[in-house]
């Protein structure tokens, strides 16, 4: 009888122990931390956005058209109208684009890097508004449109050079050095008015037929 009891008892301690951690099981089950910390979460959004801000970015400022040389990608800052609207208006808008005056030739690696370093300069410049009314070009730009027109107007360049002292009055002029081809160009190609509310079919910008 005593034996039964016993037997009884430890029958019952086993099936509450076995009770018990079932439960436990259960509410650990419930409670568990997901296997994917919020960390990773918060990291996957994180890149997720930026790629999508990105993307967005290179849309709306038409960056890809930098990569170009379609001469319309100069006025997507509007800033730039006035040289657009003077060059297209110009001789040289039958010959010559954007890059092939104002970039280095030949040397693709030299032509993205003034590429880039222009792009900065004029972005900071028409961000920050410190443009002013008469924009006038770099040292560095001024030599590069210098050797373009050199390279362009070869034998021109060569044949005025040498009868320079008979068809050229360069008097006033201190150095030589300062000697460009706009010395005397002036209105080649944008034109003798440079202001950026004076300038000359400024109202907009039309493709001419």
């Amino acid at each position: 009888m005593s034996h039964d009891r016993r037997d009884a008892r430890q029958m019952n301690t086993g099936t509450a122990c076995h009770t018990t951690g079932a439960a436990a099981t259960g509410r650990a089950g419930r409670y568990a931390i997901p296997s994917r910390k919020p960390i990773e979460y918060v990291t996957s959004l994180t890149v997720i956005a930026a790629l999508g801000l990105s993307i967005y970015l290179i849309k709306i400022s038409k960056a890809l058209s930098y990569l170009t040389a379609d001469p319309k990608a100069c006025i997507n800052c509007h800033v730039m109208n006035t040289q657009y609207a003077t060059w297209q208006h110009s001789s040289h808008a039958r010959s010559a684009t954007c890059i092939d005056c104002h970039l280095p030739t030949g040397d693709a690696v030299a032509k993205y890097l003034a590429k880039a370093r222009d792009g900065w300069n004029h972005a900071t410049a028409f961000t920050l508004g410190t443009y002013r009314q008469r924009i006038t070009i770099s040292a560095d730009g001024a030599a590069r449109v210098q050797t373009n027109c050199m390279s362009c107007h070869a034998r021109l360049a060569m044949l005025l050079r040498d009868n320079s002292d008979s068809y050229h009055d360069f008097h006033g002029i201190a150095d030589s050095d300062d000697i460009r081809c706009w010395t005397c160009h002036r209105d080649v190609p944008h034109g003798l008015v440079r202001g950026l509310s004076a300038t000359p079919y400024n109202l907009g910008v039309r493709e001419l037929q």
